[in-house]
């Protein structure tokens, strides 16, 4: 079985193809379309047997995947003989009103999914239309919808409620979702594979342009850093993080701009950019090292929350055997590695310098006398769609926690 793994932006298509009946799982290919729309898009191709790079028209993510499915048949470096070998088209969705888990895209799952648009304004948007479109342009090929909140379900209820109106919650869905599901589903594959055992109370970071630290048990979520939104907890690159609503009146007062304005803000010119108009973070860290304040405030800023939440999740865990570093931020910043661990020896914490400095990615950079290790591993979202989309297939049903 053959699944396509898609990652879609509003102008932009990735995509991973692996073969999932065979044991190792390989990946057959992969590729992207920068600048869908554009009369010069960017296509960029990887197979087993070749790769290219072009530049031509592509209209919409229809266009997007049919082009995928030529290069993927191409007589010269493609890995399929025919595009029925696609068993399915595997997404990473995020967020839908009151459904989770992984589903065949239907009009209830769109549905869903654009009730929540403006909860995921970056992401859902994008996704039910082109799944919309694809849908039309293939009618046979499944999609499938694996949603990032689904890893989140075994966390207590008490973890996962605000204290609104409980009908707001049963009836609306605004509850604490959590998110960067496959991301964490992963490490709770990965870390007990690598340590040879299942009952492992680990803390996943996963630190990159969207950032979020969850607690695992055993193999389950039990408290994630996000909430209702993708905007919630860490601050972000450019998304706001941690918020106050009741700073909304005085800023709609003041600046007199709207609500959906002062969204918008908060949603794409806020965290770490807010906070020193970077927000690449080895464009911030290089700023700090030369001196620049606001580089050094947001650098503490996103560490001091990765540290509360590191706490926080150590009680909920009743202990901590792991703390596993995964995102592009998480695998590749030694600094950022060193600051959240700094001075937690007396939690059983402590860095190897050298071992955190470099070596492989996926690597153990805590002292031998840790009590707690601490990993760098890197993390692989694709594979996840692409094993919970060949269940959902082989379970026969339509949807599936």
């Amino acid at each position: 079985m053959k699944i396509l793994v898609a990652n879609l932006g509003s102008t932009s298509f990735k995509y991973r193809l692996f073969d999932v009946s065979d044991p190792s799982e390989p990946v057959l290919a992969r590729g992207g379309i920068e600048r869908i729309g554009s009369p010069t898009a960017r296509v960029v191709v990887k197979t087993t047997r070749g790769e290219r790079e072009s530049a031509r028209h592509v209209e919409d993510h229809g266009d997007a995947v049919q082009l995928c499915l030529e290069q993927l048949t191409d007589p010269e470096i493609g890995v399929l003989a025919d595009p029925s070998e696609v068993s399915a088209i595997g997404f990473k969705a995020v967020h839908a009103r009151n459904l989770t888990g992984v589903h065949l895209v239907d009009d209830e799952v769109l549905a869903a999914m654009e009730a929540f648009a403006d909860v995921a304004p970056a992401h859902n948007p994008p996704y039910t239309k082109a799944m919309r479109m694809l849908r039309g342009r293939f009618p046979k090929l499944p999609l499938v919808a694996a949603f990032e909140t689904g890893f989140h379900r075994t966390i207590p209820e008490a973890r996962q409620r605000y204290a609104i109106p409980d009908a707001w919650a049963t009836e609306l869905g605004i509850r604490k979702w959590g998110f960067h599901g496959a991301s964490h589903r992963y490490i709770s594959w990965r870390v007990p594979e690598l340590l040879g055992r299942k009952d492992l109370k680990v803390i996943s970071c996963h630190l990159g342009g969207s950032s979020s630290l969850a607690a695992i048990d055993s193999g389950r979520s039990v408290a994630c850093s996000l909430g209702m939104s993708p905007q919630t907890g860490l601050p972000h690159n450019n998304r706001v993080g941690e918020f106050d609503v009741f700073a909304l009146p005085p800023l709609l007062r003041e600046t007199g701009k709207t609500l959906e304005e002062i969204l918008d803000i908060l949603a794409n010119q806020s965290g770490l950019q807010g906070l020193c108009e970077a927000r690449d973070l080895r464009d911030i860290e290089a700023a700090a090292d030369k001196g620049d304040p606001c580089a050094k405030l947001a650098i503490d800023v996103f560490v001091d929350s990765i540290r509360h939440y590191l706490g926080a999740f150590m009680v909920a865990l009743g202990g901590l055997d792991v703390i596993a570093f995964t995102g592009g931020i998480g695998e590749n910043s030694s600094r950022i590695r060193e600051e959240v661990c700094r001075d937690l020896a007396w939690f059983g914490i402590e860095l190897d310098p050298t071992l955190n400095a470099s070596g492989e990615a996926e690597r153990k950079v805590s002292s031998a006398g840790s009590r707690v290790q601490v990993w760098t591993v890197p993390t692989n979202e694709e594979l996840v769609v692409a094993r919970q989309s060949r269940t959902l297939l082989d379970s026969g049903k339509a949807s599936m926690d």
